[in-house]
């Protein structure tokens, strides 16, 4: 079963918006067994939306749409949808009265185009919208299907999980789609498409289709199976993440989409252990990721941005002979920094950094990616590492906080 996405907005075609919708809608439908062939960003005009209809229609029974049903002048899906399906449109009184209950309860004065979005076309299916004053609609013709949905997200999201959803697989007959994602951070893609490469041989014969996912730090390898039998597919696709895991124990942190600061997070809760850092090219960063997680305040105490070699000095402890023999962006001073943020936080680990994120400040001796991270520990050892990165100075200063972060998590699989 496969399915087109349709986005419609000038602001997407132009960079303005970020087409996020399609991205919720693929892994949305992929749960219930519908594949995406096709996603297709086109400009909020009759024609455009009807000829992407039309192409789209040609190659599947499934289409779906987002974006150009607010109450505006600029907004006219709902009227191409209505002329292109040959109907017309009526008042539907249940959705005029949504319509003015979320405004009386948001105590705001309600318009005239604004009561009009219970204008709807005749001969569709409605999915009231009960956050928002734009319905989403189901055409359906021939066999095939066409929905229309607002392009705010979370009114998009909301009609998908209480009306599409169910409704599609109430219409089509879907296959299982089953996935399982192994989370790893440590090593690159290709050293790990190269250490599994035997057992990747033996997927094949399992019907399992693999691919790498890679980020910043991380690589996702995702398992798949289509079949109709989901519990032996279930089956299948654990055993061969069972054998994975015998073979890379060591950069498997998590599963399915688990980011590495919640899985961190869970490991300082076991242990009833807790950590600081001490940051300098990434800024803050690292401390962003770990506050992220709901609940950190349990095991994270705090952080010195350290930026400058006075704060160094001052805040860490840092000796100012060492910033003038090695500079900053040294094993000696980023070991310091972890040891001196140990010691202010009364912390059980400390990890810190210090690099050149870029673009420029580097040197033939340090060139810009120049990263070292450290980790002081409960027993007074203190763990260094020192990463070469690119130049891109976003990127650097994500991999460097990861890379800390899958530093400590090293050392808490080790010790508990």
């Amino acid at each position: 079963m496969t399915a087109e996405i349709i986005t419609i907005g000038d602001e997407i075609l132009i960079g303005q918006t970020i087409d996020t919708n399609s991205a919720y809608m693929a892994k949305a439908l992929n749960l219930i067994g519908v594949s995406i062939s096709r996603i297709t960003s086109i400009s909020d005009t009759k024609e455009e939306i009807i000829r992407a209809i039309q192409e789209a229609q040609s190659r599947t029974n499934l289409v779906i749409a987002t974006g150009g049903l607010g109450p505006t002048r600029d907004d006219i899906t709902k009227l191409t949808l209505t002329e292109y399906f040959n109907t017309e449109l009526i008042t539907y009184p249940e959705i005029r009265a949504t319509i003015q209950e979320i405004f009386e309860r948001r105590n705001l004065p309600i318009l005239e185009v604004n009561l009009m979005q219970a204008n709807l076309p005749k001969d569709c299916f409605i999915i009231p919208n009960k956050i928002g004053t734009a319905s989403g609609m189901w055409f359906e013709r021939n066999g095939k299907v066409v929905i229309s949905m607002p392009g705010v997200p979370y009114e998009m999201e909301y009609l998908m999980q209480n009306g599409v959803l169910d409704k599609i697989k109430a219409t089509f007959k879907t296959p299982s789609i089953i996935h399982k994602t192994v989370m790893t951070s440590g090593a690159g893609e290709s050293f790990l498409a190269d250490r599994i490469k035997d057992w990747e041989n033996t997927l094949d014969q399992e019907d399992i289709h693999i691919a790498y996912l890679p980020s910043s730090g991380v690589v996702k390898i995702r398992l798949s199976i289509v079949s109709e039998d989901r519990e032996n597919a279930q089956e299948r696709i654990d055993r061969k993440v069972m054998e994975l895991l015998q073979i890379i124990p060591e950069f498997v942190y998590g599963y399915d989409d688990e980011p590495l600061e919640k899985a961190i997070g869970n490991l300082l809760l076991s242990a009833g252990v807790t950590v600081g850092t001490a940051e300098s090219c990434t800024g803050g960063y690292l401390a962003h990721l770990i506050t992220s997680i709901p609940g950190s305040s349990s095991y994270y105490q705090g952080s010195v941005i350290s930026y400058s070699n006075e704060v160094k000095i001052n805040e860490l402890g840092v000796k100012s002979i060492d910033l003038l023999k090695y500079g900053a962006v040294s094993q000696q001073t980023v070991e310091q920094m972890a040891k001196g943020v140990k010691k202010k936080l009364k912390v059980d680990y400390a990890l810190s950094t210090s690099g050149v994120a870029g673009p420029d400040g580097g040197t033939d001796e340090k060139p810009v990616g120049t990263v070292w991270i450290a980790l002081a520990t409960p027993d007074g050892r203190v763990i260094s590492k020192k990463l070469q990165l690119e130049k891109n100075r976003g990127r650097n200063i994500q991999r460097s906080a990861i890379a800390a972060l899958n530093l400590l998590r090293l050392e808490l699989t080790r010790n508990y």
